[in-house]
C-alpha cells in the first residue's frame, strides 16, 4: 500500500513509499484511511526539526489528525463493528503510573511514542491497524468534519483542565482571550463560546479575512495584533479569567500573562522549537502570579477522554453553527500520490486554516479551495 513518508532528520525528505499492508490480529482493527488532517507538526518533521522513526525503520510515515472507516475486526473485539466511522488518538503509552491509569497524556518518564511523530508510523497511508482503546467513533452526522476531532482534543484538554484546576475556588470565568485564529485558535473560541463566556480572538491579519469571518460567525470579537498589541489589551477590555496561547510564538506566553486576571488561567498549546530570548518584568509577573493566584498549564497530545468530549462538543457546534465547522477545512489534497502538493501548501500557503489529504474514492487530482 501507499504511505507517505519522510526520513526524520533529514530536511525536506517527503516521498511516498510502498509498504506492505497492516496485519490484523486478534484484539485490533483494520481501518481504510478516508482524510488525514496536516499542519505545521507534519511540516517540522518534514524539515528535520524532530520526528523519529519506528524501532527498525528507516523512515516514518506522517500523519496524526486521522479519519477512517472501519474494514474488519479480529477475533475479541466488541465495541467497535466494520463500517464505523473513528478517529485514532496519537499518543502510545509507556509504564508509568499514569500511563496505566489511561492518563498517557500525562506520561511522567517521556518514553511514549507518538503516531506520526515519534516512534510509531502515523495516517498518511491507505489502512492502519490499531487497537480499538485508541479508536473513538464518529457519528455518520460528522464525517465531513470528523478529521478536525485531533486538534480539537487539544483544546478540550486544556480547557477542562483548566476548570478542573479551578475547583480549589468559586470560579466563574466571563471572558476570554484566544490568542492565535489557525485550527486550534478557532476550536478554543468555539468551545469558549458554548461554555458561555465573552471571547475574544486575536490574530495578526487585519479584517476582512476568512479567519476573522468564523470567529465572528460563533459570536466572538475578532481582534487585530498589527492594530492593537496584546499588552493594554485588559486595559481596553477588561482583564481576561482565561487566556488560550496557540500562536506558535513563544514571547506572546509572557505578554498573556500581563492581561490575565486574578485567579485567571492561561493555557499554553503552541509548541516551541528553537532559541529566540525575550526580556520580561520578571519581578512584576512573579508578583502578580503568586498574589493573584494565577495558574499556567499547558495542553498537548490528548487522551481519548478529551476526543470523546470533542464528539459532544462537535455536535453542539453544528447544531448551534450549522455548516461552520466545514468551512474550517479550507485546501484540500487528492491523493497520496500528490504529497508535494500538500507540502506546498504546508509551507506556503499562509491563508490555509486546515489542509487535509484526500484518500476516498475519487481521488485523482489535486484540487485547492480558497
Amino acid at each position: 500500500m501507499k504511505a507517505i513518508a519522510v526520513i526524520p532528520g533529514k530536511p525536506n525528505s517527503a516521498h511516498l513509499v510502498e509498504t506492505p499492508r497492516p496485519t490484523l490480529h486478534a484484539g485490533t482493527v483494520l481501518v481504510k484511511v478516508i482524510r488525514v488532517g496536516v499542519d505545521g507538526t507534519d511540516r517540522e518533521i518534514n524539515e528535520g526539526l524532530y520526528g523519529a522513526a519506528p524501532a527498525g525503520a528507516d523512515f516514518l510515515v506522517l500523519g496524526h489528525e486521522s479519519f477512517g472507516r472501519v474494514v474488519e475486526v479480529g477475533p475479541g473485539v466488541k465495541k467497535v463493528r466494520p463500517g464505523d466511522y473513528v478517529v485514532a488518538t496519537v499518543r502510545r503509552p509507556d509504564d508509568c503510573i499514569n500511563c496505566r491509569a489511561g492518563e498517557y497524556d500525562m506520561c511522567i518518564a517521556g518514553n511514549y511514542t507518538e503516531r506520526g511523530i515519534k516512534g510509531r508510523h502515523g495516517y498518511l497511508s491507505e489502512f492502519y491497524v490499531e487497537a480499538p482503546t485508541y479508536l473513538v467513533n464518529v457519528p455518520p452526522t460528522l464525517k465531513e468534519v470528523g478529521v478536525l476531532l485531533e486538534p480539537l482534543s487539544i483544546v478540550e484538554k486544556g480547557i477542562m483542565q483548566a476548570y478542573k484546576i479551578q475547583e480549589r475556588l468559586v470560579w466563574k470565568p466571563q471572558r476570554a482571550l484566544v490568542l492565535g485564529a489557525g485550527t486550534v485558535g478557532l476550536m478554543a473560541t468555539i468551545v469558549l463560546r458554548l461554555r458561555g463566556l465573552e471571547v475574544f480572538t486575536m490574530a495578526r491579519t487585519p479584517k476582512p479575512n476568512r479567519h476573522a469571518d468564523l470567529v465572528e460567525a460563533t459570536g466572538a470579537r475578532y481582534l487585530s495584533s498589527r492594530e492593537q498589541p496584546v499588552l493594554g489589551l485588559d486595559e481596553t477590555y477588561g482583564r481576561f479569567d482565561i487566556i488560550f496561547e496557540a500562536t506558535g510564538y513563544s514571547p506572546l506566553a509572557f505578554e498573556a500573562m500581563e492581561v490575565f486576571g486574578n485567579n485567571g488561567v492561561l493555557i499554553l498549546s503552541s509548541v516551541t522549537g528553537g532559541d529566540r530570548h525575550v526580556e520580561i518584568p520578571a519581578d512584576k509577573l512573579n508578583l502578580e502570579m503568586v498574589l493573584g493566584n494565577k495558574v499556567v498549564v499547558g495542553t498537548v497530545n490528548a487522551n481519548r477522554r478529551y476526543f470523546e468530549r470533542g464528539v459532544v462538543d462537535m455536535q453542539r457546534a453544528e447544531e448551534r453553527w450549522p455548516g461552520l465547522l466545514g468551512r474550517f477545512i479550507t485546501h484540500r489534497v487528492q491523493g497520496l500520490e500528490n504529497y508535494e502538493e500538500m507540502i506546498r501548501l504546508l509551507n506556503h500557503e499562509k491563508s490555509a486554516i486546515k489542509i487535509v489529504v484526500e484518500l476516498g474514492a475519487g481521488a485523482q487530482e489535486t484540487t485547492a479551495k480558497r
